[in-house]
């Protein structure tokens, strides 16, 4: 079923889209095939956002199990130039609870709040050209990858990451685009390539393909 009030309304803010998502039956399933609906262009940072909602819950190697694939075929589909987001139907057809997107709205709303004063629409080719989405799309794969290992105290830090690109393509502000790809490099830099953390996974996936 889809929200009970339709957010497609092009000025809607982040903080608005999830009081739509939030309202209605708190045990009703939210599909994720329903989040990104009417949303045009800023699809992909909403669907984004809820896919990297279970990485917040506090059961250690679940969240990251849920998450990181998830992001991981967002950021493939950015990658490759999508314009809207593709689902598998047995993925489209599940999703969080309306009282889990409440609770998630109610824990950022503090943070929401200040990003709305500083964020806008801007600086649109960060966003729209192709190169730029093959950018985001790249470094949500490897954060994403690095969100599904199980790499001890990192789940939050991640998914942080992750919802800076998500609001970057909610709020369509190229400036904190940009702001997303430089923290994503650093963590990748840092936990993925010196670590040997991302190094040793694709070595363990060439090994088994081979």
């Amino acid at each position: 079923m889809k929200p009970s009030v339709e957010p497609n309304a092009p000025e809607a803010g982040t903080r608005a889209l999830l009081d739509a998502f939030a309202a209605g039956d708190p045990d009703q399933t939210l599909r994720l095939g329903d989040v990104f609906a009417g949303l045009g262009r800023r699809s992909f940072g909403m669907l984004l956002f809820v896919s990297t909602l279970p990485a917040f819950f506090p059961i250690p190697g679940v969240g990251g199990a849920i998450s990181g694939p998830l992001t991981i075929l967002i950021g493939a589909q950015l990658l490759i130039g999508l314009r809207t987001p593709w689902l598998p139907r047995f993925v489209a057809n599940r999703g969080p609870h309306r009282s889990a997107m409440a609770r998630f709205r109610d824990l950022l709303s503090p943070w929401l709040r200040r990003l709305e004063r500083v964020v806008r629409p801007r600086a649109a080719i960060l966003l729209d050209h192709r190169l730029a989405n093959a950018l985001s799309g790249v470094l949500v794969i490897l954060l994403g990858l690095l969100l599904a290992l199980p790499i001890p105290l990192t789940n939050y830090l991640f998914a942080g990451h992750m919802l800076l690109f998500a609001f970057a393509l909610l709020e369509r502000d190229g400036r904190l685009m940009a702001v997303a790809w430089g923290a994503g490099v650093v963590s990748i830099v840092i936990f993925g390539v010196l670590s040997g953390t991302l190094v040793a996974a694709a070595a363990r996936w060439i090994d088994l393909l081979i």
